[in-house]
């Protein structure tokens, strides 16, 4: 699914989405960002500002701009500590008195086999994380943060990250990285999880959604179109997976080559990340295995192959 070209909204501008809602684009595009990161101000009297974004000084700016008489930023909420989402928190923070709020800091939520991978020297790979970053007040699934004539319950929604939440506001999801409109949602272990990812597909699933309102990229309008296509995505790519390895044992950095042929060189790196993704979940699910200790750069082969 490709991104729609006429979204490009001006950087730094508060557009309302709809009553109590407005997006503001931050600065900061790139192949990993897209247009940039939306940042979200929600409510009418006491604000609620979802993901500040990368740190920026203009960013801030119009994030203070956007606040109108009688209003004042009274909550501050954090998807998931990625350098383009939690950075701005501290600042905003510091010029509002608001306090932060999330899941945790940027190991919270991690997998027992993300932390082993961790443990074992595998460092991140994509948007980078926000190692500074922590909390002033830290939520759990399926707590109800409560405002001025809004409330978002928390949802916990690991797989791109341990510590991501999307936020249900009534019948509308601020879902964040987890799912977006422009693109797949990077799984990059050990920060990624994407066993865990494809079961928070499967939670958010379970709900009638009316709009998904993503990290980056315009309103997702069909929320159950989108996980359904999400979900047959990876499921498609879990099958070429296990087509290559019946061919032949093979490092992920391999398989990448072999399946992702469109994707520019620039990108390979992470679609390396996305192919290991699946086979640690190909592991843990008994069908694929890795020839030694379980590394990035295992050589994998089909179970009993």
């Amino acid at each position: 699914m490709q991104a729609p070209d006429d979204f490009n909204p001006q950087p730094g501008l508060a557009e309302e989405l709809e009553p109590g809602l407005r997006r503001i684009l931050a600065p900061n595009p790139s192949p990993m960002t897209y247009r940039g990161t939306n940042t979200y101000v929600l409510g009418t009297g006491g604000l609620a500002v979802i993901d500040p974004g990368p740190e920026s000084d203009a960013h801030l700016a119009s994030i203070l701009a956007s606040v109108q008489p009688g209003q004042q930023i009274t909550h501050i909420i954090v998807t998931h500590s990625h350098l383009d989402h939690s950075p701005l928190a501290l600042g905003l923070s510091q010029a509002t008195g608001a306090p932060v709020y999330a899941f945790g800091g940027p190991q919270a939520g991690r997998s027992e086999v993300m932390s082993n991978l961790a443990a074992g020297g595998l460092a991140g790979g994509g948007e980078g994380i926000d190692k500074e970053f922590s909390p002033d007040i830290t939520v759990d699934d399926g707590e109800i943060i409560r405002g001025d004539g809004w409330e978002l319950e928390v949802i916990h929604t690991p797989g791109h990250l341990g510590n991501h939440i999307a936020l249900a506001w009534k019948d509308a999801c601020f879902t964040a990285d987890h799912i977006m409109g422009w693109a797949s949602s990077l799984v990059s272990p050990p920060d990624g999880d994407l066993t865990d990812f494809m079961a928070s597909c499967r939670r958010l699933r379970q709900r009638k959604w009316r709009v998904f309102h993503a990290g980056h990229g315009a309103p997702v309008a069909d929320p159950a179109g989108r996980l359904e296509w999400l979900i047959a995505h990876r499921t498609s790519r879990e099958a070429a997976i296990l087509e290559a390895l019946e061919q032949s044992p093979a490092t992920a950095r391999h398989l990448a080559e072999l399946i992702y042929t469109d994707t520019p060189l620039a990108l390979l790196n992470a679609a390396e990340r996305n192919v290991f993704a699946h086979l640690v979940d190909l592991a843990g699910r008994g069908k694929a295995v890795p020839k030694g200790a379980l590394s990035a750069s295992s050589v994998f082969e089909l179970s009993g192959g």
